[in-house]
């Protein structure tokens, strides 16, 4: 069986590598020459757009799926003509409008941050006035690892963000990975900023049959709008939190028929969550499944899609997940911490890049936090905010 795969990345070579030993093969669509799938599948290199190259691309699959939410919409509908596209192509349009999926999330009862929709820099001081400050300005669509983002504060930051809207807005602003998006009629999004107490993140899973798994809550730890550092089974939580995650999942799930793993970000507020952005795929917060759960996100994606029993979800312990973001640490001292797992996407290193991921695994948080503690300098840089974490865990055992 072929499995076909749109985008070319770390997600999709990860897919492929759990799939080898399910007996799965895979081709790849991606506009970059130096997707890493090339090294371990057949890839062909073409614009998500060039319809010659996606009926080349969907001869003999059994299926496309994507590891990447940018895909346009009209790329997956043509396939789905020819081909079961999981998950379905309505998934993939709701996740890309940040309006769409915040209206989705509304329609469907789970609680969001207060928002209002911005039409230009000459409509921002009434949504301003109508949500107050601090608040978050964000392009309704392309925006990733924090690009695309305004935090306002103050009248300055306000002033700042209005002489750079029309940049973002401007016709190939959009661009990422060989393919443009269209320009919504309402390009940006105002939310409110709170306070909240962390970031979670769970990771869901529907099969063909409508059967559903749910990995534990797992806490991440962002800076500069990348995601540095995930815990799972998140610390400290409690069962109503994790049912909440796992209801609101349930409710995207049976609104779009959907089918693989689905990812929804959440703010923990006040006790209760609040839903930030959902992601029809494997996600980066799930990295930590592949040694730390007995079914990997990338595993249980494919069993999905494919139409197999789902794996269980069930963590093995506790365990950390880092991103290696713009270069990398020397492989030896990494791997002379027991339980620390090496993953390197052979990508070329370049500011801001995800160029592969760490995972440590432990019996418990007391001994996650030594291992964590034993990592070399690389890791105890600000930017990881790890010595933070640290901190809290001893606080907390006390």
């Amino acid at each position: 069986m072929t499995i076909g795969i749109l985008g070319g990345g770390q997600l999709g070579y990860m897919l492929a590598l759990a799939g080898y030993p399910l007996g799965l093969h895979f081709r790849f669509l991606d506009p970059s020459p130096e997707a890493p799938v090339g090294r371990i599948a057949t890839r062909i290199t073409a614009q998500f757009t060039d319809r010659a190259a996606l009926k080349k691309f969907a001869a003999g699959l059994e299926l496309v799926t994507y590891e990447f939410e940018n895909v346009p919409v009209e790329t997956a509908r043509f396939l789905a003509e020819r081909v079961p596209v999981l998950p379905p192509p309505a998934a993939l349009e709701a996740a890309q409008d940040r309006l769409s999926e915040k209206r989705l999330f509304q329609t469907l009862g789970i609680a969001t941050t207060e928002f209002v929709a911005v039409a230009g820099s000459e409509a921002l001081d009434g949504a301003v006035q109508q949500i107050g400050l601090p608040a978050i300005l964000k392009t309704c669509r392309m925006g990733y690892d924090g690009k695309g983002q305004w935090i306002l504060r103050s009248a300055e930051d306000i002033n700042r963000a209005k002489s750079e809207l029309r940049a973002a807005a401007a016709p190939g602003a959009g661009k990422r990975r060989g393919t443009e998006a269209p320009q919504p009629s309402t390009p940006f999004l105002l939310e409110r900023l709170i306070p909240f107490t962390r970031e979670l993140s769970v990771l869901a899973v529907r099969g063909r049959t409508g059967e559903t798994a749910f990995y534990p809550l797992v806490e991440n730890h962002h800076r500069g709008g990348i995601l540095r550092l995930s815990l799972a089974p998140a610390p400290q939580l409690d069962h109503a939190i994790q049912h909440a995650a796992e209801d609101a999942a349930r409710r995207v799930f049976d609104a779009l028929q959907y089918v693989g793993v689905l990812a929804i970000e959440f703010f923990e507020h006040e006790g209760r969550l609040l839903a930030n952005e959902m992601a029809p795929r494997v996600h980066n917060s799930g990295h930590w499944t592949i040694e730390g759960a007995v079914t990997s996100q990338f595993e249980n994606h494919l069993r999905a899609v494919v139409g197999h029993p789902l794996g269980s979800t069930h963590a093995i312990g506790c365990s950390a997940m880092l991103n290696l973001i713009g270069e990398v640490p020397d492989s030896a001292e990494v791997l002379a911490v027991r339980d620390a797992h090496l993953h390197l996407y052979g990508k070329s290193a370049r500011a801001g890049r995800k160029l592969g991921h760490v995972t440590l695994r432990a019996s418990s948080p007391e001994q996650l936090a030594s291992r964590l503690s034993e990592l070399p300098g690389y890791f105890h840089r600000p930017e990881f905010g790890l010595d933070t974490v640290l901190r809290h865990s001893v606080s907390v055992r006390r």
